[in-house]
């Protein structure tokens, strides 16, 4: 368990509810399900305020941003529906190496999933799709948004690195570190020191998710950044 994570409760991660869903901004570090290193995942911290709560979908450990429960049976099997359907929205935000403008490019090659890892595999892959737009190009990296349309595991990590550009600190998928010593001239690295990422974990956050309450209202909610994905976007801008 991160050392950050040791004391948080369900309660301080919701940003909206109602009487069937609750939305939370996962912080990164911590399990959406079970995890063999830690006990505490966001599926256990719910189910201490309320058993029936059921976790709709989830993300990588590492990833931050939004995550849907339901609160009852019918609520959790009317966003599977949509989910099978991809009538849910979701749109992520990463920061990758290099500099890219995407807008609404179409990442459409086919995804062949093993028990860890996706890559692009032209005939034995299963179709997936996700639309890409560049948001802010830095000096030597860019924040990009992504809307995966079909739900592939690591879809926006593996149709990232497909067209070059890895999100930063995803070794697994050819993404390097980012180090501001890269980008402040004159950096002053102590000797006996290493240096440290500017980000230590893949830079990747669930910002936005929508879909239909069972009144058929949307529900609609973005999440904030994370502290360490905010100072990683606050230097690459200082340094531009």
């Amino acid at each position: 368990m991160h050392k950050n994570l040791k004391n948080i409760s369900f309660s301080d991660l919701i940003i909206t509810e109602n009487d069937n869903y609750i939305l939370v901004n996962k912080p990164p570090f911590i399990a959406s399900l079970d995890d063999r290193v830690d006990n505490k995942n966001l599926l256990s911290l719910a189910k201490e305020i309320n058993e029936d709560y059921q976790i709709c979908h989830r993300l990588d450990k590492e990833t931050s941003g939004v995550v849907v429960f339901a609160k009852n049976p019918d609520a959790y099997r009317h966003f599977a529906i949509q989910l099978e359907n991809r009538e849910v929205k979701k749109v992520y935000h990463a920061v990758t190496n290099g500099l890219h403008r995407f807008e609404d490019f179409e990442a459409d090659e086919p995804l062949l999933t093993t028990s860890t890892k996706s890559r692009v595999d032209f005939r034995a892959g299963k179709p997936a799709f996700t639309l890409i737009s560049t948001l802010e190009v830095y000096k030597k990296h860019t924040l990009v948004k992504c809307f995966p349309v079909t739900g592939r595991m690591h879809q926006i990590r593996a149709h990232l690195a497909h067209h070059e550009a890895p999100i930063v600190n995803d070794p697994g998928y050819g993404g390097d570190s980012a180090y501001l010593s890269e980008l402040k001239r004159n950096y002053n690295q102590k000797k006996w020191e290493e240096e440290t990422p500017m980000i230590n974990r893949v830079a990747l956050h669930s910002y936005q998710v929508a879909f239909r309450d069972l009144d058929d209202q949307v529900v609609e909610v973005e999440a904030e950044y994370p502290k360490d994905f905010s100072v990683l976007l606050k230097l690459l801008r200082k340094f531009n």
